[in-house]
């Protein structure tokens, strides 16, 4: 079901926002939140924070994460947001980091299992299946996991995290792939879920290293002034650390040290 939200009305906008932006967006952790008929959230928050200060409208909808990427891919989508940078969406828009963010492994797993360290020792434990959300993109070592997985017949996609998350607790032996922040918001937010929270493991994957995540801007859609607007509007955001301030005040510090960092810090 489509789920449509805005900023309070406003009156005329600025010439520089001339037009409702349009946001489509799926549920990722924090960064975004579906709730009923509500889309929250620390980028949403962000945004309607920009656009009651500078007159702008912005319209999110609800959509899964895999036509999201076909909306922005076809210049019917002006922004994605909560994103991790990749080559694919380099070519359809312009990209502004907010945070570093980094992909794990995350297990539901009770076992005295030896962590894994690579996609290539995950590869190899022939008794583990992948889940994955269709759609997430955490560069060219994941491709290549759930490519080798899928032809060994042991992968599996769903279309949102708290699926995924289901899926693993029927499961306990299957893993997935994602930032931990989003997995763990997903588990928590389920009431069928939350008792798992103790269960889960978060395990770095030294072939899937930090990188950033934050907003794409549609080279397509977006005409050139609303398109420097929110390009410096967004910069400047990620330079106060606005989004890593969010993500602060909604997730155990214990959990961000393996998932999200402010911009500038390494590894």
């Amino acid at each position: 079901m489509a789920i449509s939200t805005c900023l309070a009305a406003v009156p005329a906008a600025h010439a520089h926002c001339n037009r409702p932006v349009q946001v489509p967006v799926s549920a990722t952790g924090h960064s975004v939140l579906i709730k009923g008929n509500s889309i929250i959230g620390i980028y949403p928050d962000m945004l309607r924070a920009l656009g009651a200060k500078e007159k702008c409208r912005f319209v999110f909808t609800e959509v899964p994460r895999a036509r999201l990427e076909k909306l922005f891919e076809t210049g019917k989508a002006d922004m994605i947001v909560a994103s991790t940078r990749s080559v694919r969406r380099d070519e359809f828009g312009i990209f502004i980091p907010m945070v570093r963010s980094r992909a794990t492994l995350i297990a539901l797993d009770d076992a005295e299992r030896t962590p894994f360290k690579t996609t290539q020792e995950l590869l190899g434990s022939k008794d583990t299946r992948l889940v994955v959300v269709r759609g997430y993109d955490y560069g060219s070592a994941y491709f290549a996991l759930i490519e080798a997985m899928g032809k060994d017949n042991r992968l599996l996609m769903e279309s949102d995290p708290s699926a995924v998350a289901r899926l693993m607790k029927a499961h306990p032996g299957n893993v997935t792939i994602m930032v931990p922040t989003i997995f763990y918001t997903a588990v928590q937010e389920d009431p069928r879920l939350v008792d798992q929270l103790d269960r889960l493991r978060v395990e770095p994957l030294d072939d899937i290293p930090w990188g950033e995540s934050g907003v794409y801007l549609s080279k397509s859609s977006l005409e050139p002034a609303l398109f420097q607007f929110l390009q410096t509007s967004l910069l400047r955001a990620g330079q106060s650390a606005t989004v890593h301030k969010g993500f602060l005040a909604h997730y155990p510090t214990a959990l961000l040290k393996d998932s999200i960092k402010p911009l500038g810090k390494g590894p």
